[in-house]
C-alpha cells in the first residue's frame, strides 16, 4: 500500500450512560447505555435481544492525534514489562484511535442498549453494534505474553481505584 485509504463515517450511536472518565482498572460493576441514533428504525435492532455480547466498534474521542505515539514503550510505562510496539498496546495512542469492546448485553429498550462490561466513557461516538458470534472468534488456543494478564487483573473489578 503506497498511500493511505481514507474513509469516511458516522457514528451509529452514542454512549449515553457509564464511565464518566477514562481509567486503566475498575472497569466492572457498571452498567452503560449505547444510545441508537434516532434515525435508524427499531428494528433494525430486531433479534438482537437473544445474544449475549455484542461486538462494538468505538473512538477514543477524548484523545488527541497529537497523543499518538508510534514507538515501543513498556505497558502503563512499568519497567517491570517490557518494550512493546505501538501495536500492542490496546488505547488511545493508536493512529485511527479506534478500539473494539465486547460488553455484555443486558436488555434493549427502545433504541438503547443496556450493557455491562463495556469501557468506553460517556459521550463515546460508536461506528459498529453487531451481536458477538463465538464461531467467528479467535480459533485455537488464545497466546498471550504474561504481562498482560499482570497488567489487567483489576480491570473488570468493580469499585474505584483506590
Amino acid at each position: 500500500m503506497t498511500e493511505p485509504i481514507r474513509i469516511e463515517i458516522e457514528a451509529v450511536a452514542e454512549v449515553v450512560a457509564g464511565h464518566k472518565e477514562p481509567v486503566d482498572d475498575f472497569q466492572g460493576d457498571v452498567e452503560s447505555i449505547i444510545r441508537m441514533r434516532g434515525d435508524f428504525p427499531v428494528e433494525t435492532l430486531q433479534g438482537l435481544d437473544e445474544f449475549s455480547h455484542l461486538e462494538v466498534l468505538w473512538h477514543f474521542h477524548r484523545a488527541s492525534p497529537d497523543d499518538v505515539a508510534l514507538h515501543a514503550r513498556s505497558p502503563r510505562n512499568n519497567p517491570d514489562w517490557p518494550r512493546t510496539g505501538t501495536f500492542v498496546h490496546r488505547n488511545h495512542r493508536r493512529p485511527n484511535q479506534l478500539a473494539v469492546s465486547h460488553p455484555r448485553l443486558v436488555r434493549i429498550e427502545g433504541r438503547d442498549l443496556y450493557v455491562t462490561d463495556f469501557d468506553a466513557v460517556v459521550g463515546t461516538p460508536v461506528f459498529d453494534v453487531a451481536p458477538y458470534f463465538p464461531v467467528m472468534g479467535p480459533r485455537g488456543q488464545v497466546r498471550v505474553p504474561t504481562w498482560v494478564d499482570e497488567m489487567l487483573a483489576e480491570y473488570w473489578a468493580a469499585g474505584e481505584k483506590p
